[in-house]
């Protein structure tokens, strides 16, 4: 074991991430203006945890200022959240404003502003409109598509001398593959055919983003329109060919059907040809093409929190079972791997440098930057000295080790931009809700969401105004 430092640029960000409908809450929400998350919620409270959900949320609507100053006390310089867009519309038809609503993120992004934080604004965070996935099946029709250019169009009209930097969708890939691909989470149905409609339609409502955006000239202000991904670092058991296989199709199916179209402006033939195969129904045009094509995003988020390692498939798929691409791979568990036991996610920070070798490789143009990594851990209330702040070493050696890895990653040539961590607070996530905690602050449920910085929002801020990052490291993967 030896102690390192490594310098951190100037330019590169240290920010943290949170959403719209994780924070919130629903103070102000007009009857019709509930969101997918709330939908959920309301039709199967049970699923989570204790109960708590979008509801309540941290209320941020309320408490935004508060929580502003902890982020500049934390020493944050950007912040990333989304705009809600089933609250942002009182008609989402005839795309009329919500007025109280939009003053609510006016104010929001002049304190952010006033704070010397930079705002960094997704337009979908899983917020589609419930009513847009009722009357339409959400982003399985075009018109959705078209009615969120819309939203968008009347987003960047108010908000583009204050925000420069637009993120069309947050893991744009999640909803459609937990409801429609894996059927675990509300409506509850599997279709292959849907989960690839709503892949294409996301892709194709970011290109179209990215070309009202450069056709209105915010671009030529100094502005941008992004995509946060979520590609999932893939390993093969082995480096037999099977396994290899294996990983390879996984990563075709989970990460490249967005990466290509999103980051080269096209789809994976082999992806095309595999679909076609397996008799996948989903529709495009040569025209959506030729959007996506010629609109790549202008700069790329990437979510990343643990490793995702498969095998070949160890049985055949059933042939009057629905096509899945999971008959390609079989998960695999690496014995003795590092765990989070709260979250039973894997640990191992490397990821964050393969990811960045990947992304020099394939799509060395691309800027991009961490926009999600983090720690959950339950019952932290354990850890708390008798001052009564919660000791998280374990998050700030989590985020030192991910940390070191992207920017060894920028010294070897790499294109980051910077590290966002999840999360700037506590809140709630699907289903888990409040069980396991992400956040530099602590919002204590029993005590009015009272919010109490942990040890890491020290750490953090720091870690900030010193911009350089020291740890202790095992000599072998210096």
């Amino acid at each position: 074991m030896s102690k390192v430092s490594i310098p951190i640029p100037a330019d590169f960000i240290l920010g943290a991430a949170a959403s719209a409908w994780q924070t919130e809450g629903w103070s102000g929400k007009k009857p019709g203006q509930d969101s997918w998350p709330d939908l959920w919620y309301l039709e199967d409270r049970q699923v989570w945890h204790q109960g708590y959900g979008p509801a309540v949320a941290t209320d941020f609507y309320h408490r935004y200022r508060e929580d502003i100053a902890l982020m500049k006390q934390s020493g944050l310089s950007h912040f990333r959240t989304s705009i809600n867009w089933s609250r942002f519309l009182l008609d989402y038809e005839q795309v009329i404003v919500d007025e109280d609503y939009a003053g609510y993120v006016d104010s929001v992004i002049d304190e952010l502003l006033a704070e010397g934080i930079e705002p960094m604004i997704c337009l979908e965070h899983y917020e589609l409109p419930a009513v847009l996935l009722q009357k339409y099946g959400g982003w399985q029709s075009r018109d959705v598509v078209d009615l969120f250019v819309r939203y968008a169009g009347k987003v960047f009209e108010r908000y583009h001398h204050k925000v420069k930097r637009w993120f069309s969708f947050n893991e744009p890939i999640v909803v459609q593959t937990r409801v429609y691909l894996d059927a675990l989470r509300y409506p509850y149905e599997q279709s292959t055919h849907k989960w690839m409609q709503w892949n294409h339609h996301k892709n194709l409502a970011t290109a179209l983003l990215v070309q009202l955006f450069e056709q209105q000239g915010y671009r030529g202000e100094g502005g941008s329109v992004g995509v946060i991904l979520n590609p999932e670092v893939t390993y093969p058991r082995s480096s037999a060919p099977h396994d290899v296989k294996a990983a390879r199709l996984y990563d075709l199916f989970y990460n490249r059907v967005f990466l290509d179209p999103l980051l080269k402006g096209e789809y994976p033939t082999e992806l095309m040809e595999l679909l076609a195969l397996h008799q996948v129904e989903w529709h495009y045009t040569q025209t959506d093409l030729e959007v996506i094509r010629r609109h790549t995003v202008h700069e790329v988020g990437i979510n990343l929190y643990y490793p995702h390692r498969v095998k070949a498939p160890s049985y055949r798929w059933h042939e009057e079972t629905p096509f899945h691409p999971a008959c390609f791979y079989d998960p695999f568990e690496l014995p003795g791997r590092r765990m989070n036991k709260s979250r039973g996610w894997e640990i191992n920070p490397k990821i964050i440098y393969d990811m960045a070798k990947r992304m020099t490789r394939d799509y060395p143009t691309m800027p991009w930057f961490i926009a999600e990594n983090g720690i959950g851990i339950e019952n932290e209330s354990q850890f708390k000295n008798e001052q009564g702040v919660i000791q998280d070493d374990y998050r700030i050696a989590f985020i030192a080790e991910h940390l070191y890895w992207a920017l060894k990653a920028r010294e070897e040539g790499a294109r980051c931009l910077g590290y966002m961590l999840w999360a700037f607070t506590d809140n709630v996530s699907p289903m888990n809700a409040f069980k396991n905690r992400y956040g530099l602050i602590e919002i204590d449920l029993q005590q009015q969401l009272t919010r109490r910085p942990k040890k890491s929002a020290g750490w953090y801020r720091q870690l900030s105004d010193s911009r350089m990052l020291t740890l202790t490291l095992d000599n072998d993967i210096k």
